[in-house]
Order: C-alpha cells, then structure tokens, then sequence
C-alpha cells in the first residue's frame, strides 16, 4: 500500500504547487558540443520544480531512467536529483557519440533543445610519395604529392613548407568515401629543380582544428640525371653474312643498371651487356640496331644502321591479271638490294626480253598472249644470287570447245559422249543439241548431261570443263546424225560437233562360231572311225585286264558307272565289278559296250558289239544338235 501512496502524493505535492504557480522548468539546458576524440564530454541539463522521472534521447533513442545508464558502459548521469541537476557525461568520446542530445522530463513533459555533439579526429601524420628521398632530374618539371589518409575530422589541410618558409603553387584535391565522408586528402607541388636544390628538404604539414600545430612528414630531394648514350658499329658497311660488333657506351648518376637491345623495334633475345656480335644480312639496313640503357632515374638510346650489300629480295610480287580480248596489260614487281639489281621481264619458255624496270606493259593483248610472265632480277655483286617471279596473265575470249574421243556403241546401249571447253570467264553454259532438242544438265529422256572440272589447259586459257552427254538406249538415228556441244559466255560463243561411232560385233561371233562347229565336227568324225576300230581289234580281249571299273547293270547303288575318283574306291561299296583290257570302254544297260566319254557328256560316244567280221568296222554318225554328235 505504501508502494502506491508515493506516486499518488507525488501527483498531488505537483497539482499543489500549480494552483500555487510553480510549474516543471529547465534551468539549464544543453548546448551544442566540439570534443577531441578521446576526450570527455559533458552535457549539463536542470530542473525547477521538478522530481518525477528524467532521461536522455540520442538522436531520439531513448537511454534509460537510471542514472548509471545501463547497456551504455560509457555513459552516466551526474548531479543532485533532489536539486534538479541531471547531467550526461561520456568517457572517453569515439566517433560513434558524434549525435544530436536531448533531455527530457517526461512526467512534465518537457524536452531541452537538441544539443549537438561533435567529436574532433586529429589527422596522421601526412606521406610524401617517394619519400624520404625523391629523386629528382635537373631541369625537368617534377610533381610531388603529399597524402593525407585516415578518418580526421574535420578535413585537414596540406601546407609545404621549405626552410620555415611557406611554399605556393601547390594544388589541393580530396577523394570522399561513398557515405560523404573524407577519405583522403593530397597536395601536389609542381616544381622545376636546378642543381641548387639538390639535398634541399621539403616539409609537408598536415593540420586542422582538431590538431592547430599539426603534424609533419620531411623528404629531401636528391637530383639525379638519365644516361647519355653513344653507339658504335665494327665494321659500319658489310657483306651479308659477314660479322659486326656493336658497343653501346654510357654515363649516368646514378649508375647504369641495365641494356636493352633491339632490333627494328623488336628486342633482341639474350643481349643484355653493352656489346652485340650479329651476322649481318638484308633488314640490318632498314632495321637499325638500337641500344636503350637505364638507371635508377631513366632510359636513354641510340640507334644505328648498317650499310650492307646483299642480292635481289623480291619486295612485290606481280599479281596475275585477267583482261578481255583487246584490253592493255600491265604488270609490276619490285626487288629490293644493295646495289639495287637489274630487273627485266620474259615470258616463261622464251628468253627474248621484253622490258627493262618494274613495270611491263602488252598493248591490245589476245588469245596468243595469254600465258606466264617472269620477273627476273639480276645478280648484284659478285657471289650474289638473283632470283625470279611469275604471274599469269589470262585473256578473257569466247569459249573454246574440243571434241574428246568417244567410244563406239552397240545398237540399243549406252553410250558416251565428251567435249572439252576452255574459257576466261567461265561459260555461263554447256549445251548439248541434237535434231530433237537440248539439254544443258540434267536428264531428259533417254539423254542425261554431267560436267566435270578438267586438267588445267594451257596457261591463260581459263579454267576447263568436260561435260559428258550419257545415252541410254542407242537408236539407229543417233548413229548417223550430230551433236552439238555449245558453250557460251559473256565474250561470244564456242562449239563443236561429236558423232557417235557404231559398234557391231555380232557376225564375227557367227562367224567364229561356225568354224568352230565345223572343225569340231571333222574331229568327231575321226575320232568315231578310230574308236570303232581299235574296239574291234581288242573284243577278244579278257575284261579282267580293263584297268577302269565298269558297273554291271543291277549292281547294288542302280549306278552305271563312276568317274576316275570313284574307280578307286573299295568294292565292298559297291555292286560287281569286271575287269576288261579296254580302258575307254564300259558296259551299257543292254550289255552293250559303251565308249567312255572324255568331254564329261558335252559329246556322247557310244560304241556297238565288235563285228563278226574282223574287216568290218561302220560307223554311222548321227547330227544331234549344232557341235554335238552321237555315235549309235
């Protein structure tokens, strides 16, 4: 009950001392604030007629009640609460305090004006690029920056200072971070030092606000000059071939560190001291040998060329020209030497000159012109090569076209026909023509036309073309009429005619057929007679001498007889087997005598029972068919 008895008299001590006129009042209010980072801040806040409940808002954050401020270990309140005093201290200050105060008494609800606290960062020591030592050249205009970086506040600003004095003519610039702040600050000094200042010592002084006296960096200048190069060749003017020493001499301060050769612009691998041995040869005289020498300062070279005496280099090579019929031709070429060579011009195959110079030029030029033009340098000094060049030059003219060899045909087969076309430019078309029609690729009935590249022709004829008319299915009428092959470009027009040639071979075949069928007939015939009369003299003789075996009708197998693999095969497979002194002789199924056949059945020779008469020896000869006899 106690607990809620004080706020209620709290509340009523306050309406009390209104109706008697004192009201909550500021006694003190805070006031805006510059405090060195580091250092304490202090913001004084009173109050009259006032003991309810005070705090402080940063940047309208409320801090707490309590006079301690916890969660704030750098902050507190200082003073008699009872007389009203309620300051806010922060030690040390950081950057992060920098903000807008305001006390407040809230049961009264009153606020102070907003105090703002600025908190000083005092700049760093400033940096001399190059320093402490910077090395300056005599007479040459030099910047010297000095920078300023960290998060000082506020902006510090850069003085040069030489021997106490003030200096001008230096130029300030700033770089902000992207929130707005600073983030470094530079001056540069531009000057033009002479000897004089050479040990000179420059200061550069970094200061505002937050630091008056500032702070200091000092450098001391050391003047210093590139190298002074000269540079010699040994022997100046040379054969190609033949060596050349090149020394590269030099003076600096401080002292040389390095060379550098080249060679028309491009380094020269592996040259690193002041002397180049090389074997001269043609681009030593439009590619001068240069030296660059360095220190600690700078660079300087010098170049030199060498004179040397080389042979024809071609330099342009003449181009092939294509011209019409009647047009000028002009070609050109250009060698290179030293002394320059002799140059003149032939046409490939003929040794007579037709000019002297670089240029050569054919009037109204042909068909006959056409062809390859050399370009020919003499040789130079003694020992010195020569050399040549070509190019084509192709008359452009109405096609030429050739009639190829074609095969002859048989009636009602195919057949080929060919033609070889030459043109500059090349033919628009190639058109085969016959009584009918024509055709230019393709097929078209019995007729189909294919075009082929061909060899390359004479030089300046152009490129070539074979084009081919195939037919399928020769006619009587494509023996005894022509065909045209035509071809055309923008120049005028070009043909020929090729004829089939016929193919007939079938009399000859009857021919030959026939005397074969005659000849072997006559040879039947003979060997018939001589077969009838050689069995005649041997029928007496025993068929156990037979040397082939002779299958005797109803034998076990049905077979009549064998071939000679068979006769040599085991009796046991087979049925019964006699033996007869005549080798070309075997049993028929009448018990008959019958002749071996030696062509395997392509004639079929039977022999008879011997005659009763030793005298008697007939043979009748029977005409199966053309080349096949029987002999009953």
């Amino acid at each position: 009950t106690l607990r809620m008895l004080v706020p209620a008299l709290l509340v009523l001590l306050f309406c009390l001392r209104g109706r008697a006129g004192l009201s909550p009042h500021f006694l003190q209010q805070p006031e805006d604030l510059v405090v060195l980072l580091g250092d304490e801040a202090r913001l004084p806040c009173a109050l009259g007629a006032y003991w309810g409940l005070v705090q402080w808002t940063k940047d309208g954050l409320a801090l707490g009640g309590e006079r301690d401020l916890p969660g704030w270990s750098r902050y507190w309140i200082s003073g008699n609460a009872a007389s009203g005093q309620h300051d806010l201290h922060i030690r040390p200050v950081e950057i992060e305090d920098q903000a807008s105060y305001e006390c407040q008494a809230t049961q009264a609800g009153l606020r102070s004006r907003r105090a703002q606290l600025h908190v000083l960062v005092p700049p760093e020591a400033p940096q001399v690029l190059g320093g402490p030592f910077v090395s300056l050249v005599a007479g040459v205009p030099a910047n010297v920056t000095c920078r300023s970086r960290g998060d000082a506040r506020p902006t510090p600003e850069l003085l040069w200072f030489r021997d106490g004095v003030r200096l001008d003519g230096a130029t300030f610039r700033q770089t902000l971070l992207k929130e707005g702040t600073t983030g470094s600050v530079e001056s540069i000094l531009s000057l033009t030092p002479s000897s004089h200042d050479d040990g000179a010592i420059l200061v550069c002084r970094a200061r505002s606000q937050a630091l008056p006296a500032g702070k200091d960096t000092a450098i001391t200048l050391s003047l210093q000059y590139p190298p002074v190069v000269t540079l010699s060749a040994e022997p100046q003017t040379v054969q190609e071939g033949e060596k050349v020493t090149f020394l590269c001499q030099a003076t600096a301060q401080p002292p040389v560190t390095g060379y550098r050769w080249a060679k028309g612009g491009s380094p020269v691998l592996g040259a690193r001291g002041p002397m180049l041995e090389v074997v001269a040869d043609a681009s030593f005289l439009t590619a001068p040998v240069s030296c660059e020498v360095s220190n600690a300062v700078g660079s300087a070279n010098r170049s030199t060329a060498l004179d040397v005496r080389f042979g024809p280099i071609l330099q342009a090579k003449p181009k092939p020209l294509s011209v019409d019929v009647g047009e000028d031709a002009s070609f050109s070429c250009v060698w290179r030497g030293n002394p320059l060579p002799r140059v003149t011009w032939t046409r490939r195959g003929d040794a007579q000159v037709l000019a002297s110079g670089p240029t050569l030029r054919l009037l109204a030029v042909g068909p006959e012109d056409a062809g390859d033009y050399v370009c020919r340098a003499g040789p130079g000094l003694s020992g010195l090569r020569g050399g040549a060049a070509e190019a084509r030059l192709t008359v452009n003219a109405p096609p030429v076209v050739t009639a190829l060899h074609s095969a002859p045909a048989f009636l009602r087969g195919p057949a080929r026909l060919q033609c070889l076309v030459f043109a500059s430019p090349a033919p628009e078309a190639v058109v085969w023509s016959w009584d009918e029609g024509f055709l230019t690729a393709g097929s078209r009935g019995r007729f189909l036309v294919e075009t082929f590249p061909a060899p390359e022709g004479r030089g300046g004829q152009g490129p070539g073309l074979i084009s081919v008319l195939h037919i399928s299915g020769t006619q009587e009428s494509d023996f005894s009429r022509g065909f045209n092959c035509t071809a055309r470009n923008r120049l005028g027009e070009g043909g020929t005619q090729v004829s089939l040639g016929r193919r007939d071979l079938l009399p000859a075949v009857r021919i030959v057929a026939g005397v074969a069928a005659v000849a072997m007939t006559l040879l039947m015939a003979v060997t018939g007679v001589a077969l009838c009369c050689w069995r005649h003299g041997k029928a007496s003789a025993s068929f156990s001498k037979q040397k082939n075996l002779v299958r005797i009708p109803g034998s076990s197998n049905g077979s009549s007889s064998r071939g000679p693999e068979e006769e040599t095969g085991s009796s046991k497979d087979q049925g019964p087997i006699v033996h007869t002194d005549h080798g070309d002789l075997a049993l028929d199924e009448d018990g008959a005598l019958e002749t071996k056949d030696p062509t395997n059945g392509y004639y079929k020779v039977r022999g008879v029972s011997p005659p009763t008469s030793p005298d008697s020896c007939v043979t009748s000869l029977q005409l199966k068919s053309p080349g096949i006899f029987n002999l009953p």
